[in-house]
């Protein structure tokens, strides 16, 4: 199977919504909107929740049982750190490879995470992301060959070593899916994905 981590610590995901521009009925905060669309596609998600579990789990309020909210007190040691943290609550014999995003990417489509898995099991590449031109976006799949090394990474460097080490042989996906590239960081970020929701792309 494959599992899934998002990383939630950024207040922006957690206090702000997401949803058609004026329309109240399709908005949900953006903790819950990138789970969500991870959900659809994998076996199973752990979001690591740092500086806000509290708020974390306020705004996920899911049934699903295939969503788990986990703490990580260490947070502030860095994204790899919250990678790892996902990794161990996931970790299973049957766990093939694992999709990782950040919550403040919040607009991937579920049909992006579906090909970004069809790849992976075409291809059986260690690595594959969503790709426009130069840029690269999430989720990232990691296949489990990548694990040991995801582990023994430095914190400090996070996993990018991890990656361009393996640059020969990853797969970067052509997608026209602007939600795979959508960073959520400051008040303006959000006001830009409204736009985009209400068909400002």
């Amino acid at each position: 199977g494959v599992g899934a981590g998002v990383r939630a610590s950024g207040a922006l995901a957690v206090a702000f919504s997401v949803g058609a521009a004026g329309s109240s009925s399709l908005r949900r905060p953006v903790a819950r909107s990138g789970c969500g669309c991870i959900v659809e596609a994998s076996t199973g998600v752990v979001i690591v929740a740092g500086a806000h579990p509290d708020a974390v789990r306020g705004a996920i309020r899911t049934r699903d049982r295939r969503v788990s909210v986990i703490d990580h007190p260490a947070w502030r040691e860095g994204q790899l750190s919250s990678l790892l943290c996902g990794l161990e609550a996931l970790e299973q014999p049957r766990l093939e490879a694992v999709l990782v995003t950040l919550v403040d990417v919040p607009l991937v489509s579920p049909e992006t995470v579906r090909a970004l898995m069809r790849e992976w099991r075409a291809t059986g590449a260690p690595l594959v992301r969503p790709a426009q031109g130069d840029r690269h976006g999430h989720p990232v799949l990691f296949d489990r060959r990548l694990f040991g090394e995801l582990r023994a990474a430095d914190l400090r460097a996070g996993a990018k070593p991890v990656v361009h080490a393996h640059a020969h042989e990853l797969v970067n996906l052509p997608v026209t899916d602007d939600g795979a590239f959508a960073d959520l960081d400051v008040p303006e970020d959000y006001e830009r994905m409204v736009g985009m929701i209400g068909g400002g792309k």
